[in-house]
């Protein structure tokens, strides 16, 4: 990483294992940051081999979330271990971890010793609950954030079962919530001189997701309900993703009419050609096409029928209508623009050869990202213990002779 990047010169402690946590220090790491993985010597993360599909080798998993970070292994049961961690605390800008809760607690580094070792540092933590919830000792993963979050509640057909959504917005959208706030102790540092505890619940994180939920809970005095395609505040029509040609699983383009005024639904009506409806009293206003949302899907659908997604996103949007093809992976990471843009990018791995990964959607004109692989295990292990810890050859020999490292 080069030294012109945004956070060059921010050093970074990682302590973390699986995504919420992970997502973090390689966010930090991809805006210039000096990512220090720290992993059991015997393994390392679980991460690792969780989901591989080839035995020995780093999963996908792994490698799509410790990308541009650095690898030192470390056995943080062993008493030499231990004081290898405080060297490095004492050298680091931001500590960070997901443990389960209360675990880095019973080695021996909570925010007290951690801040008593480094009063500059940032010290983060993601954990499923947040202090003094009934939940606090839980253990939770991605899945579990979203059912106790609100996220699970709001998703899905009116009278279905609640459905997890797809993306992993209870790990990696915590992680961005954790960054957010890494961020800010550091520019507060700057005045104040001193690190501080930034604190994470991903239960919490999903709440601040859920916001217009609880705007449409608040009008209504009930809890929001599950509402389909619609959106959740339910104030327009249409707001529906509509089968278009072909038979595949995602032939499918969403087509949504602003719920401030009529010019989105009157330009609809111009494409579908059904100029005759507008003045219709029925579609008068947005809340009345949400009233009537049936005979508004019945409208727009057979048109939608006549054309392939990507034809009737064209036709849609050059009109002025907000409308989405259902894109798969497959055709996003296809899409030539969006390796040109950098939203994926190839990267050579030692072992694993040549792959495609998502890279940093941020944009930044003084800050460009390069992606780096994910490190081999216990890869820079030498580097640092030798090159910012001081230690000679001998001593990390020994150390390594002894199962510390």
């Amino acid at each position: 990483m080069g030294n012109d990047l945004a956070l060059a010169g921010v050093r970074v402690l990682d302590l973390t294992q699986f995504e919420a946590g992970t997502s973090v220090t390689q966010s930090l790491a991809w805006m210039g940051a000096e990512v220090i993985k720290i992993e059991n010597p015997k393994g390392g993360e679980q991460g690792r081999y969780a989901s591989t599909n080839v035995k020995g080798l780093d999963s996908h998993y792994f490698l799509f979330l410790n990308a541009n970070k650095k690898s030192v292994t470390l056995n943080l049961k062993d008493q030499a271990g231990k004081e290898i961690l405080r060297e490095l605390i004492r050298r680091c800008d931001v500590m960070i971890e997901n443990f389960t809760p209360g675990l880095i607690e019973s080695m021996g580094f909570g925010w007290p010793e951690v801040q008593r070792i480094n009063e500059r540092i940032v010290f983060a933590q993601i954990k499923g609950f947040g202090k003094g919830s009934p939940y606090e000792k839980y253990r939770s993963f991605d899945m579990i954030a979203q059912a106790t979050g609100g996220v699970m509640s709001i998703t899905g057909d009116r009278d279905g079962r609640p459905i997890k959504p797809g993306p992993t917005l209870g790990d990696t959208g915590t992680g961005l919530h954790a960054t957010i706030g890494i961020l800010a102790a550091l520019m507060q540092r700057h005045r104040t001189g001193r690190g501080q505890h930034v604190a994470v619940a991903m239960q919490d994180a999903m709440v601040n997701f859920c916001r217009i939920a609880y705007a449409a809970q608040e009008r209504d005095g009930f809890a929001c309900n599950r509402a389909g395609n619609q959106v959740v505040l339910g104030t327009t029509a249409p707001s529906e993703a509509f089968r278009c040609a072909g038979d595949g699983p995602n032939d499918y383009c969403y087509v949504y009419s602003s719920r401030a005024n009529n010019h989105q639904w009157e330009a609809l009506l111009r494409v579908v050609g059904r100029e005759d409806l507008v003045g219709d009293e029925r579609f008068s206003s947005p809340q009345f096409r949400a009233d009537h949302a049936a005979a508004v899907n019945e409208i727009v659908a057979p048109w939608m029928r006549k054309h392939d997604k990507h034809e009737a996103m064209r036709l849609l949007a050059e009109a002025g209508v907000p409308a989405g093809a259902v894109l798969d992976t497959m055709e996003i990471s296809d899409d030539p623009s969006m390796h040109e843009r950098g939203i994926f990018v190839n990267v050579e791995h030692p072992s694993r050869g040549q792959y495609q990964m998502p890279g940093w959607p941020v944009h930044m004109s003084e800050s460009p990202v390069q992606v780096e692989a994910a490190p081999i295990l216990s890869a820079h292990t030498r580097e640092i213990l030798g090159g910012l810890l001081g230690f000679d050859e001998p001593k990390i020999d020994a150390l390594q002779k002894a199962g510390t490292i």
